[in-house]
């Protein structure tokens, strides 16, 4: 993967972080993009896909709170083999759209299923068990999950990784896989601890045929109501994930 780093800027939270701040970072301004907050327009998605037209899918992107996680599919949109996506997330990110033309962080997944042709499948991880249940029998073929229930199951992980990660990876990891003790985030989270959240990703990293990872959940709050705890948080967290990502590339 490439060594830059890619921060995407919509709503000004990484202004009050640090993480990035000694790494080659390559800094994207969409905070002046209407139409972008949870719901992406059509206008809005030319724009985005204009502003990252030169941003290779390899390397790592920090893409702000998982109000934006739909970026996720215009980076996998760029990859041009075929590739497993892997996501973090304690929501399945599958539901029908709520409009037409007008993508959402909700149904991204489910978008990227519908129009990409490279995508083997998708692995969700950490996912709640009570959502997956929700998911349309329809994408089992080419949907599989390792759930929240079975997280601290390491044999079971290791039989699963082996089962569907023969693919070039593509990772994408919304940070409300995390229990609310480890990170603060926008939506709804998990029960997934930091350290597992790591252990797994480190077995994904030292995929021979990794393309790329990106990272959601800020806690942004509109910025406004946003606590110095919940920043401390999520600096630590991003700090914690680039620090493993840049391990595995040495």
């Amino acid at each position: 993967m490439q060594k830059k780093i890619v921060v995407m800027n919509f709503s000004n939270v990484y202004k009050e972080e640090s993480f990035y701040k000694d790494a080659d970072t390559e800094w994207i301004d969409c905070s002046g993009i209407s139409g972008t907050d949870c719901f992406c327009d059509g206008e809005a998605a030319v724009e985005i896909c204009r502003k990252i037209k030169n941003v290779s899918p390899h390397g790592l992107h920090f893409i702000d709170s998982g109000n934006y996680h739909y970026v996720s599919r215009f980076f996998t949109d760029k990859i041009r083999e075929k590739f497993t996506l892997v996501v973090f997330d304690h929501h399945p990110d599958m539901q029908p759209p709520l409009f037409d033309q007008i993508l959402t962080c909700g149904d991204w997944v489910k978008s990227v299923l519908d129009t990409n042709p490279n995508v083997d499948r998708v692995v969700l991880v950490g996912t709640s068990d009570g959502l997956i249940a929700n998911i349309p029998a329809e994408y089992s073929s080419r949907l599989v999950c390792f759930p929240e229930s079975k997280l601290s199951d390491r044999q079971a992980w290791q039989e699963f990784y082996n089962m569907h990660l023969a693919h070039p990876i593509y990772i994408s990891v919304d940070k409300d896989v995390l229990s609310p003790a480890d990170d603060t985030t926008n939506w709804d989270q998990g029960t997934t601890r930091l350290p597992q959240l790591k252990r797994l990703l480190v077995t994904l990293l030292r995929h021979n045929s990794l393309i790329g990872v990106d990272i959601c959940g800020e806690c942004n709050y509109s910025i406004r109501g946003i606590l110095d705890r919940n920043v401390q948080e999520n600096d630590h967290v991003n700090t914690e994930l680039l620090r493993i990502v840049s391990s595995a590339e040495d």
